[in-house]
């Protein structure tokens, strides 16, 4: 369901090579009108696909949304190193692939799934010292990173024309692809990089209900509005609590409350908490015993004056 225009929700945009994540929330912060604007993870500028927009109170979910697994698919040049991991860098080495197996690739992927450590790459938005590391970058300043642990659910061979190769990647938060494209060349010993990447999914949200690019740029900002999703979508699949009218005013000023009979149970777990009009008010936590909800975050969207509690 779509929300009124200048409301709450999430917009999943299919964002267009060229531009940056924060390009994309600056454009909308203009077409739609709202200040409050932000995105559940960042692409690189060249890479294009699923960025779920976040707007308004719905931004207060942008933790849980990047929390979600996401989907790539990458076409990787074996045989070339560059200083960016892609193909639009200054190329380090290079050198003939002449034969390429899928069986050869799937082996060399299975030390890459599952937790692993990677290197953030000097071309990104890490900060360091203050900094985005592609800042330092552009300067010709390279710095010493430590190594941090992602996940890898999956890689999949999908297509070897040599010297390239399609992977389709399920990770986690915070994995390069193209660190894994350069890693898994160097496993090769032929290094790799990434020629071109979309992702095709974070979470709950795919390519076939992301909004065109073009659609982006130059639709009618109302047609634009008819797109964005519920605050609660950025939650697809947890459970939910209903609160009547009297326990939804004591949540959203911070008391835990009686969760109702039908729906208790859980041990801590987070789950989105309702209203009686069904309104997303926030995410709360399961107390151990199963019995209460504490409030975690509150969404004070879309529903017009303040609450008072009663006496």
């Amino acid at each position: 369901m779509s929300v009124r225009v200048g409301g709450s929700g999430v917009l999943v945009v299919n964002k267009g090579s060229g531009v940056t994540s924060f390009d994309v929330v600056a454009l909308l912060r203009r077409r739609l009108g709202v200040r409050r604007v932000g995105h559940a993870g960042t692409l690189d500028p060249a890479a294009t696909g699923v960025l779920p927009i976040l707007i308004g109170e719905a931004t207060k979910l942008t933790p849980y949304l990047m929390d979600h697994d996401k989907e790539y698919v990458a076409m990787v040049r074996f045989g070339l190193t560059t200083d960016t991991h892609d193909v639009g860098g200054r190329v380090l080495s290079e050198v003939m692939v002449s034969r390429l197996e899928r069986r050869e690739l799937e082996e060399a992927s299975r030390p890459f799934v599952g937790r692993i450590k990677q290197v953030p790459p000097m071309y990104s938005a890490v900060h360091h010292e203050g900094r985005r590391l592609y800042e330092l970058a552009r300067e010709g300043i390279e710095v010493d990173r430590a190594p941090r642990e992602v996940v890898v659910h999956s890689i999949a061979v999908e297509q070897v024309a040599p010297p390239r190769a399609a992977l389709r990647v399920v990770c986690g938060k915070g994995t390069y692809v193209r660190v894994l494209a350069a890693d898994l060349g160097a496993a090769l010993g032929y290094g790799g990089a990434v020629e071109w990447l979309v992702r095709s999914r974070v979470g709950p949200f795919s390519l076939a209900n992301a909004v065109p690019w073009a659609d982006v740029v130059s639709a009618d900002p109302s047609a634009l509005w008819s797109r964005v999703t519920r605050p609660e979508s950025a939650l697809a699949g947890w459970r939910s609590v209903p609160l009547d009218e009297r326990a939804a005013v004591a949540f959203v000023h911070g008391q835990a409350v009686e969760v109702p009979g039908p729906a208790r149970g859980g041990d801590g777990s987070s789950v989105r908490v309702h209203d009686v009009t069904g309104a997303l008010i926030g995410v709360g936590a399961i107390t151990a015993d199963g019995r209460q909800v504490k409030p975690v975050r509150i969404l004070h969207a879309d529903r017009p004056g303040t609450r008072i509690l009663p006496a």
